[in-house]
Formats: structure tokens, C-alpha cells, sequence
């Protein structure tokens, strides 16, 4: 049975459960982009390493590899073959650097503005090319034209570490700042050259050298403190190598003020000790590099075990919670589904047969014939709910038989004071008979007369009550009576039966059985017409014969009643009326809706043409005798 009005509880279950499965998805996918945002920035990384940070450094090292190149070209004038290859692979570096950059997308805008910026120095390579095969070129503006790409390229670098991993990323910084102290160190090569080829060195020169020198330093002091035990270590055994130290001692030489009057003697072996540095620093570079790339494995390969947990086994456990919620919801709709069938079925089938067999006088059901309500449930508020609705039941069956055990009681009470009066009018009736025979004064005459058909009309009131208790009449008559003196004895039995003029009937008759019930029917149809009708108008009996039996129509002159109440009339005459106790006041339809479901009579109630109602009896033919007889008792 479909809800009559309201949401359905399938609906408002379904809304409820949204509202944590909404907030367990977004959770779920709230931890899914969290880890998938790792290992989004490890491929991105790894794409990263590929396009720019592997092409970049090679870059960077052949830049490193022309300047040192350019100086040396600078200051012997000799071997410019030497050059022209190293450029040639220096534009080979940039030339790949500049394809794959175009190939990689999704930059962030710090990266875009730096590789921006390094493509811009990038184009001033030819111009710094152009001042070393120039006539008198400047050494330290030529350093410091490579210084300029190369920073560029660093600074490029720096943008691109996005390794989520607070650990891995301190030790990627600490190697990129490494890396730039080799740039120091290479810058510082360059320089030192410059200053034994010419002898001397001047106070720009000796600035430069010691700001690169300090820049070193403090580079290998940060990078130390970030990187972890086992990254850090080669380079604490390079820094207090002998080497280093002779290189410290060499740094200072040449940041000293006094170079630049005089070089020490000593200073033939620095291009020697910056050399030897420089490959223990490769040397150590290529260990470290290698260390952290294991490293970086499997920490890839946690963050993609977290991402298959947040998202495989976080998605398993949303979908297992979104299908259990789901067959709850549906397991607690069958069950009140089920329950609200039971109920239904209960209110609009068990009741109204129950009440209906204790109305038509049948004998009431034992208590083991009112089956209780059986729900399959699992819910113990809805066992609570069927348990009530089963004392409910109980309760109403009991206030039925009551009710029942009631109206048979108050039948009885009528149908005993109704019998006496019927037995004390029948006798007064029969005394009145004798008094108008015994007597011939006129004035007597027509006093017994009006109290015979005064005792006559309470007869009929006390039959009424004898219907209404769904009893049979004592009157009966054997043989058929003509129709004609079955209406003349109804309207006998009404108070103004002089304004009812009955019209000549067709020749046929009624059986005995139905005599009685027939001219009670007619005698309540015809003064309901007189009641309701001018004093002076006249009520006409006509009666005309059909394929299907006879009708007879009482037609009066009255006032009518409206449409809908008298669509509500006939409703009630179309089946057996239920005697209400609130509505005395229409004990005559009462009557006749019962004598007429009693015989198979149809009535119904019309407008009349003349402003009043006309009231249509369709006897059946099984009430009429097919040869009109005399009547008798």
C-alpha cells in the first residue's frame, strides 16, 4: 500500500544515512588527495629530474668547463680548437635543455619566472663569447658573465625540490648547496689561474676571489649541519683531509691584502691544490648522489603504499559502509513496509469482517480465530510495535463484542416491547372491530373509526421497531393480494391519507410474504411525502409495469431536497442501513432501506416535475403472482 501523503520512510532513512556517508567519502577522499598529492609531486619529481634538473646541471657543467676554457684561452693565446669544442657542447647542453623544458608542463610560476630567467641569460652567451675572442677582453667581467648563467641555473634548481618527505628534502638542499660551493670552488680555479698567469693580482680581483671563497665556506658550514649521518660523512672526512686544509691555506693567501703587491712564493702550487679539491669534491659528489637515490626509493615506494591504502583499502571500507547502510535501510523498510501492510490489512479487512459479522447477528469468532499479527523482524522496536498493535486488535475485538453483545441487548429490549405493543393493538384493534359493529350512531361511528386507524398507525411504529432489530413482523398473510389493496392498506396506515389518491394499478398481485413488508414500506415512502408537502396538495400512487417487475412512484408537491443530500439519500437506500442511534430523527429511512434489502427492492429518490420528490419502487417479478387472487388471511 503507497503512503497517502508525506515522505516515505525509504526516503527519509536514505537522507538520514547521507549525511555520515557523505562526511566518510569526504574523509576518504580528503586522506586520498593528501597521499595522492605525495605521489602526484614524486612523478612530477621524477619528470622534473628528467626535463630541467639533469639537463640543467649538465649545462652548468659545461659552462663551468668554457669558463675555465675562456680563461685559459684568454691568458696563452694558444689552442682555440679547445675552445670551439667546448662551446660546441655547451650549446649542445643548452639546445637540450631548451627542448625538454618545452615538453614539460604544469610548472609552478616560481619555476616558469626562473627558467625564464635562465633562458635570458642563456641568450647573452654569445656577446660573453664575442668579449673572449675580442682584442682585450677582462677576465673577472668574463668570469662573472658564466657566473651569471650558471647562478641562474642554480637558482632553477632550488625551485624545482618537491620531494614531500621532510627528510629526504633537508638532504636534497643541503646537496644543492653543495653543489653550489663547487661552483665557488670552480670560480676560484678560474681566478687562480688569472693570478699566476699575470703575476699579480688587483684589489677587484682579490674582492671577488675572497667573496667567492667566503660564499664556499659558509655553503659547506649549512650544507653540513642539514645532511643526516650517512650522507654527511665523506664529506667530514674531506674537510679535515690535508688537502682541504692546504686549499683553506691557499684561500687565505689570496684573500690577503698583501697579493696584491706580490704573490708568495708558494703560489706556483695552488692551481695544483685547487685540482686536487676539485676531484676529491667530484668524487665525493658522485657517492653522495648515489647514497641518495637509494634512499629516495623506498620512500617512493611508502608513499605509494600509502596511497594504496588511503585509496584501495579506504575505498573498500567507504563501499563495505555504503552497502551495510544500504541493506539496513532496506532491511528496516521491509520490516515497517511489512508492518504497515499487517495494519492495513487489519484496519480496512480483519475489523471491518469482524464487525460486519457481529452486525449481521453472526456467531462472533473464538478467541483462537483472531490470529495475531506476524511480522518477520529483527528489530526489537519493531517487535515492540507489532506486540502493540496485537493488544490493539485484542482490545478492539473485545470492544466489538461488546459493542455486539450491546446492540443485540438493545435489539432484544425493542423487539420485546414491540411484540407487547403489536399483541395490545392487535387486541384493541380486534375490540375497536366489535364496537363498530355493535353500534349504528354515526358520531360513535366515526370515533372509532379515527381511533381504529389512530391504533392502526402505532402498529406500524411498533413493526418498525420489530425492523429495525432486523426481526420479522407477526402479520403474515398465505396468498397473493392484489397490488391494488396492498397500497390502499399502506396509505390506510397514514395519518392524511385523504390527500393520497392512488391511481388504478395494473392487474397483478403480490405474494403473501412480502405483503406485510411491502405496505409498511409504502406506508412510510407515503407519509414522508404527506410530512414534507403542502396540507392542501395532493401525493399520487402510480404504478406501472416493466420487463423486470413492477414500479410503483410516490410523487408529492413539496419543496425537494438539494442535489447532494439527495444523492446521499439514495446512496444510503442502495444497500442495508446500519441503524444509528445519533440520526432518530430518519427512522423511516431506516425502515425502508431494510425492508428493501429484505425483498431485492430497489428505491430511489428523484425530483419531481411538479417541485417536490418522487419516490420510485422497482418491485422484482419473484414478488409478484402471475394471476391476481383474492386477498385473505
Amino acid at each position: 500500500m503507497p503512503p497517502t501523503r508525506g515522505r516515505p520512510i525509504a526516503i527519509k532513512l536514505l537522507i538520514l544515512l547521507l549525511v555520515p556517508l557523505t562526511s566518510l567519502v569526504g574523509l576518504w577522499a580528503f586522506a586520498a588527495a593528501l597521499t595522492a598529492g605525495d605521489g602526484l609531486r614524486m612523478l612530477e619529481t621524477d619528470e622534473l629530474v628528467t626535463n630541467l634538473a639533469e639537463p640543467s646541471a649538465e649545462l652548468t657543467t659545461q659552462l663551468q668547463n668554457e669558463r675555465l676554457s675562456s680563461i685559459t684561452y684568454i691568458l696563452a693565446k694558444r689552442n682555440p680548437e679547445t675552445v670551439e669544442i667546448q662551446r660546441s657542447l655547451t650549446d649542445t647542453a643548452a639546445r637540450k635543455l631548451r627542448e625538454l623544458a618545452a615538453q614539460q608542463g604544469d610548472l609552478t610560476p616560481a619555476m616558469n619566472a626562473q627558467l625564464g630567467t635562465l633562458f635570458r641569460q642563456l641568450d647573452r652567451l654569445p656577446h660573453i663569447r664575442r668579449d673572449v675572442d675580442g682584442p682585450n677582453p677582462t677576465p673577472l667581467d668574463m668570469i662573472n658573465g658564466y657566473n651569471q648563467i650558471v647562478d641562474a641555473s642554480f637558482r632553477l634548481y632550488d625551485a624545482m625540490i618537491l620531494v614531500p618527505d621532510l627528510s629526504l628534502y633537508r638532504n636534497a638542499r643541503a646537496l644543492a648547496m653543495l653543489n653550489e660551493a663547487k661552483e665557488m670552488l670552480s670560480r676560484e680555479r678560474a681566478m687562480i689561474s688569472v693570478v699566476l698567469s699575470r703575476g699579480r693580482v688587483s684589489n677587484a680581483e682579490r674582492e671577488a676571489f675572497a667573496e667567492w671563497a667566503a660564499t664556499r665556506r659558509l655553503l659547506y658550514s649549512q650544507s653540513l649541519t642539514q645532511l643526516d649521518g650517512g650522507l654527511r660523512g665523506p664529506y667530514l672526512e674531506l674537510v679535515s683531509s690535508p688537502r682541504y686544509q692546504q686549499f683553506l691555506a691557499t684561500e687565505d693567501a689570496l684573500r690577503s691584502q698583501s697579493v696584491v703587491r706580490r704573490l708568495p712564493k708558494d703560489a706556483s702550487t695552488w692551481p695544483v691544490e685547487a685540482a686536487n679539491l676539485w676531484r676529491a669534491v667530484e668524487e665525493h659528489q658522485r657517492t653522495t648522489l648515489a647514497a641518495y637515490a637509494q634512499r629516495v626509493a623506498p620512500t617512493a615506494t611508502g608513499i605509494l603504499a600509502k596511497i594504496g591504502v588511503a585509496g584501495g583499502v579506504g575505498l573498500i571500507a567507504v563501499l563495505a559502509s555504503i552497502l551495510l547502510s544500504l541493506r539496513f535501510r532496506r532491511r528496516l523498510v521491509r520490516e515497517l513496509a511489512g508492518l504497515r501492510d499487517a495494519a492495513t490489512h487489519l484496519a480496512t479487512v480483519r475489523l471491518p469482517k469482524l464487525v460486519e459479522q457481529l452486525r449481521s447477528g453472526a456467531k462472533p469468532p473464538a478467541g483462537a480465530e483472531v490470529e495475531p499479527l506476524e511480522i518477520k523482524a529483527e528489530t526489537s522496536e519493531v517487535h515492540d510495535i507489532v506486540q502493540a498493535f496485537n493488544d490493539v486488535q485484542t482490545t478492539a475485538v473485545d470492544a466489538a463484542l461488546s459493542q455486539a453483545g450491546l446492540r443485540h441487548g438493545v435489539n432484544q429490549v425493542f423487539v420485546n416491547l414491540a411484540r407487547r405493543n403489536q399483541s395490545l393493538l392487535h387486541r384493541q384493534l380486534m375490540q375497536l372491530d366489535g364496537m363498530q359493529r355493535g353500534t349504528e350512531d354515526p358520531v360513535t361511528l366515526e370515533d372509532l373509526f379515527k381511533l381504529d386507524h389512530l391504533t392502526t398507525r402505532m402498529r406500524r411504529h411498533a413493526e418498525s421497531l420489530i425492523i429495525l432489530s432486523d426481526q420479522q413482523p407477526g402479520r403474515g398473510w398465505r396468498n397473493p393480494v392484489p397490488i391494488y389493496d396492498v397500497l390502499r392498506a399502506a396509505v390506510a396506515e397514514v395519518e392524511e391519507y385523504q390527500r393520497v389518491e392512488v391511481l388504478q394499478p395494473p392487474p397483478v398481485s403480490l405474494v403473501g410474504s412480502a405483503v406485510t413488508d411491502v405496505a409498511h414500506l409504502m406506508a412510510e415512502l407515503v407519509e414522508n411525502a404527506t410530512l414534507f408537502s403542502p396540507p392542501r396538495t395532493r401525493v399520487d400512487l402510480r404504478t406501472t409495469a416493466t420487463p423486470h417487475g413492477l414500479t410503483v412512484e410516490v410523487e408529492d408537491r413539496g419543496l425537494g431536497l438539494p442535489r447532494e443530500e439527495l444523492d446521499q439519500l439514495n446512496a444510503r437506500l442502495a444497500e442495508k442501513p446500519e441503524f444509528d442511534l445519533a440520526q432518530s430523527d430518519r427512522l423511516g429511512l431506516f425502515v425502508v432501506g431494510r425492508l428493501a434489502f429484505r425483498h431485492g427492492i430497489k428505491v430511489a429518490l428523484a425530483p419531481s416535475p411538479y417541485g417536490g420528490l418522487t419516490a420510485r419502487v422497482m418491485l422484482p417479478s419473484s414478488l409478484l403472482a402471475e394471476q391476481p387472487a383474492l386477498a385473505g388471511r
